[in-house]
């Protein structure tokens, strides 16, 4: 089969009507982003803030002409749009007036609503100030570690340019499937887990050259598209550092809590510090901090080293006055497990690396439980109980 070209996407666009005024997408310069990988065609759309959340039946017919394009199997269309600053909405006299965040509600100003997710109970950013700390492995584990529990539990990869999660779930050539039901995608599974990756949608070792609209755009739409089922916990796999999708989830996203990755020495510790700072300035509750890679115990004779030094990420929750959530070792089984699509949880779920997690997933679940409620509690449609997202 072969690939479309920019030109055959363009073309077909040219018939997307803006029912505001009867004009094509494409005249009014709202395309604006067309990515090509192979049959798999992306396209982002620039459209006013304050009619964002009305736009639907136009990304609609925007995809649907992307996908009638010879040679597309798969077709991906995303709205975005600029944010009005408080400054430019608000008057002197409402500015003075207007009172700070509360904890758990989101800075005001912002014309977008933030993204529903009614059959999802809680959702869980893991996060690092910097990469190669873990924090995907870490996800991972943390994910079955919580389905052990009992709970319901997906996976989200938010990491739009290094997607690793199909590798590390043994899912590298699984894929979506339509659902039937307006529109959204049934994620793939994989131990109990639903799992939604951009990783699902483009070939492992294609780069995702995006600008950071059209990739927040795009971990909107996985969100937001994908039939998530019932679930007690989603957890998000976010992409180092602090920026665009960072503040995005942060401010779109009714975020239950967060979790920072570190490990002990202080150029990983620095960054970690950043990454909780902005998590507290966005006013999404930090549920607390984990040392990964935090010693090496010889399987042979039990000597334990430190290889990265040690209690640094203890040290720093202490100082940040947030919870020690616990500490993982570095051990070549659980490299080797994530790079073979076998957790570790899942192979050694009576080893010491397995209760390790364990035991942070349950002190994750008792910071869930003290935001939204036991998850025996009944589920409230829209957002979540106890909670105000604004």
């Amino acid at each position: 089969m072969t690939s479309p070209n920019r030109e055959q996407i363009v073309a077909a666009l040219e018939g997307v009507i803006d029912l505001v005024d009867g004009k094509s997408i494409t005249a009014k310069g709202m395309v604006q982003g067309i990515d090509i990988n192979d049959e798999a065609v992306n396209v982002m759309i620039a459209v006013d803030p304050n009619q964002g959340p009305a736009l639907e039946d136009l990304r609609q017919a925007a995809e649907k002409a992307v996908a009638s394009v010879n040679g597309v199997t798969t077709a991906r269309v995303a709205l975005t749009a600029e944010r009005p600053t408080a400054k430019n909405n608000a008057t002197p006299q409402q500015s003075a007036t207007a009172k700070p965040p509360q904890p758990g509600q989101r800075p005001q100003g912002g014309s977008q609503k933030p993204l529903e997710l009614p059959t999802v109970r809680s959702i869980i950013t893991v996060a690092s100030g910097k990469g190669g700390v873990g924090k995907s492995t870490t996800s991972v584990n943390l994910a079955l570690s919580l389905v052990a529990k009992g709970l319901k539990v997906g996976l989200l990869d938010a990491d739009i340019y290094g997607p690793s999660l199909p590798r590390m779930m043994g899912l590298r050539d699984a894929k979506p499937t339509p659902s039937g039901e307006q529109g959204k995608m049934i994620p793939p599974s994989a131990f109990g887990i639903r799992i939604m990756s951009i990783g699902f949608m483009v070939d492992e070792e294609q780069p995702v050259i995006w600008r950071g609209p059209m990739a927040m755009g795009a971990l909107e739409q996985l969100l937001r598209d994908t039939d998530w089922g019932d679930l007690d916990v989603l957890v998000v796999d976010m992409p180092p550092g602090t920026g665009d999708i960072q503040l995005s989830m942060s401010q779109r996203v009714p975020v239950t809590g967060a979790v920072i990755v570190s490990t002990p020495q202080d150029i990983a510790l620095l960054d970690a510090r950043k990454g909780l700072n902005m998590f507290r300035k966005v006013n999404v509750p930090v549920f607390g901090l984990i040392e990964n890679m935090s010693y090496y115990k010889c399987p042979e004779c039990g000597h334990v080293d430190h290889v990265f030094d040690h209690g640094g990420a203890r040290k720093a929750a202490d100082e940040l006055g947030v919870p020690f959530l616990g500490e993982i070792p570095l051990d070549l089984k659980i490299r080797l497990g994530a790079d073979e699509g076998k957790p570790i949880v899942h192979t050694e779920p009576d080893g010491e690396h397995a209760k390790a997690y364990g035991a942070i997933a349950e002190k994750i679940v008792s910071a869930i439980d003290e935001r939204v409620g036991p998850a025996e509690a009944p589920k409230k449609k829209g957002l979540f109980p106890k909670i105000s997202f604004k």
